[in-house]
């Protein structure tokens, strides 16, 4: 026979309906808190999306194709970077047996198409105004510079790479163009117009930075900027010009290509 369990009724006893009444109360006013933060985080979240994405683009200059505020933000980081660079502070480098055998070419802007080194000049455009030119010959009896190191790439990628040349110091200085060393920025561009760079002089004369014309100790092949190129270990890969056809030298930032794209001008490592 199956004994009945007798359960009291005061352990069913429902809270009083005050307190239901209260804590109904408390539970909506949680909902209602909760609802409103995450409508106004929602809100903010989207006004700032909007502000950006309908915010006036750059007048076309030296840098556009950014949104004001994104291109106020890689101004402001292009402001850090300077405050820490030094220019005694050195980038890594590597023994020469650690240097790729096949070296990554990422770009043909500015060397496409049919090339005779016998054409190429290099064109120095002065403060003054005055232009001098050099020859494969004139740059090779600088002092020769090798640089080992792990070259950068802003689409994620890097490598370990040996070049060969004569820093950007030592070509202004063994040359005569210490004023040209004064001014605020360099540019480089390429021979058909199609490729340039605006370099800080900092950067430029850093003792790392060369004009470079060898790659893993052998003349440097023409889809890697024959017959010379800069090589700016301070810099991603898209401020290293290939086949630098003029330099020029100013106090007011020279174009740059990337950076007419929406790119940070200063692009430093």
């Amino acid at each position: 026979m199956k004994k009945k369990i007798k359960i009291k009724s005061e352990h069913f006893k429902e809270a009083p309906l005050v307190e239901r009444e209260v804590s109904n109360k408390q539970l909506n006013r949680r909902n209602f808190i909760a609802f409103g933060a995450f409508t106004g985080l929602s809100a903010l979240a989207y006004g700032g999306w909007r502000a950006l994405y309908t915010s006036l683009v750059e007048v076309p200059g030296i840098s556009k194709n950014a949104r004001a505020p994104l291109r106020r933000a890689l101004n402001q980081n292009e402001l850090f970077m300077r405050r820490l660079f030094n220019r005694n502070q050195l980038v890594k480098t590597y023994p020469v047996s650690m240097a790729a055998k096949n070296v990554r070419q990422n770009s043909d802007i500015g060397i496409e198409g049919a090339f005779n080194p016998a054409d190429w000049k290099l064109s120095v455009k002065k403060k003054n105004g005055e232009t001098i030119t050099f020859t494969m010959d004139d740059i090779k009896k600088l002092p020769k510079t090798d640089i080992v190191f792990d070259f950068k790439c802003v689409e994620g990628w890097d490598q370990i790479q040996h070049w060969g040349g004569v820093t950007f110091i030592d070509f202004l200085d063994h040359l005569g163009l210490h004023s040209e060393a004064t001014a605020e920025y360099v540019g480089m561009m390429t021979p058909d117009k199609q490729y340039y760079v605006g370099i800080d002089m900092p950067s430029a004369i850093h003792p790392q930075t060369i004009l470079a014309y060898e790659m893993n100790g052998k003349p440097m092949p023409v889809d890697h900027g024959y017959p010379l190129r800069l090589i700016i270990p301070v810099k991603y890969g898209i401020k290293n010009l290939k086949r630098i056809g003029t330099i020029t030298f100013a106090n007011t930032r020279p174009p740059d290509y990337w950076a007419e794209r929406g790119y940070d001008y200063y692009s430093g490592l």
